[in-house]
């Protein structure tokens, strides 16, 4: 799956209502980033300040999204890496699975 589609994804599910009041930024190196606002339900990928940064290999982006990889695990393991608020990240499962 490429960026765009990635992004694609994204902006669908926030554009029904994510219920996400916040800005996320998923950081994929130099795979790109995807950038979901959360007040304004749009999806860009414009590397803006985020109230979350979520650093995160597309690869294992994918497999969390596919449901192979459980989001503890890859946190504990060093694969997701979190970066302000922790709530927020707590959020996402909706928005990714």
């Amino acid at each position: 799956m490429s960026l765009e589609q990635i992004t694609q994804n994204l902006s669908t599910r926030v554009a029904s209502g994510s219920g996400l009041d916040a800005t996320v930024k998923f950081d994929f190196g130099a795979d790109g980033i995807v950038f979901v606002d959360g007040k304004n339900n749009t999806v860009s990928n414009e590397d803006a300040e985020a109230d979350c940064t979520i650093t995160i290999t597309m690869a294992n982006f994918l497999a969390l999204a596919s449901g192979d990889l459980d989001p503890t695990t890859a946190f504990m393991m060093g694969k997701l890496k979190v970066k302000g608020n922790m709530g927020i990240a707590m959020k996402l499962q909706s928005l990714i699975g």
